[in-house]
């Protein structure tokens, strides 16, 4: 499957106004991801239409570059297409196995941006040089590379409320735990983060 997709201009241009929410009677991310696994295209296009605005605004919001956010979502979704069937609903909710393949698309754009190499200006810029955006892309891959070792309890509600741009309160609500469980696991989750960071980016 060709996988050409439109993609949608994020509302205000931040992923938290464009959290992704299903209408009663739809179905839920991981039943859709089941079925996107069997090749059932209306289920991706379901999911698409309720992500795709959303992983867009978190690209834009980290790569600060509309190109590179629209490819961003487009190997999103390319990935969910090929990789659906691996998705497995006794492991978690569908929402962060498909935010942690974006962040994965969206670290993928800035590695390129490191590799492509600049045309050299006639003048000065304010803008940040070459050393500069190589470190503030390296400092974003390792702190992505050290969620993945988070608990899954704790990197799942780093990764709504980071990621999917959800409060603590929709976090709670869409796990269906309690707002005390959410912020004790966000604060656990920030602790191992630093815990894992610290010295390396220094």
């Amino acid at each position: 499957m060709e996988v050409a997709l439109a993609i949608p201009t994020p509302l205000g241009g931040a992923a938290g106004s464009a959290a992704p929410w299903r209408r009663s009677g739809e179905p839920s991310d991981g039943d859709l991801l089941q079925r996107v696994g069997t090749g059932d295209r209306s289920a991706f296009e379901l999911l698409y239409k309720r992500y795709a605005r959303a992983v867009l605004g978190l690209a834009l919001r980290r790569l600060g570059d509309r190109g590179r956010a629209e490819e961003a979502v487009q190997e999103t979704f390319t990935s969910i297409w090929r990789s659906a069937s691996s998705y497995k609903p006794e492991r978690g909710p569908g929402a962060p196995w498909l935010y942690a393949v974006a962040r994965h698309a969206i670290v993928d754009r800035f590695r390129a941006r490191t590799d492509t190499p600049a045309e050299i200006p006639e003048t000065a810029a304010d803008e940040a040089g070459p050393a500069e955006r190589a470190e503030s892309s390296f400092v974003a891959w390792r702190v992505h590379r050290a969620l993945e070792e988070l608990p899954a309890p704790e990197r799942t509600v780093l990764e709504l409320a980071y990621w999917g741009g959800l409060s603590q309160s929709e976090v709670s609500d869409y796990l269906n735990v309690p707002l005390g469980t959410v912020k004790t696991r966000t604060r656990t989750g920030l602790r191992r983060l630093a815990d894992l960071l610290e010295g390396e980016l220094s």
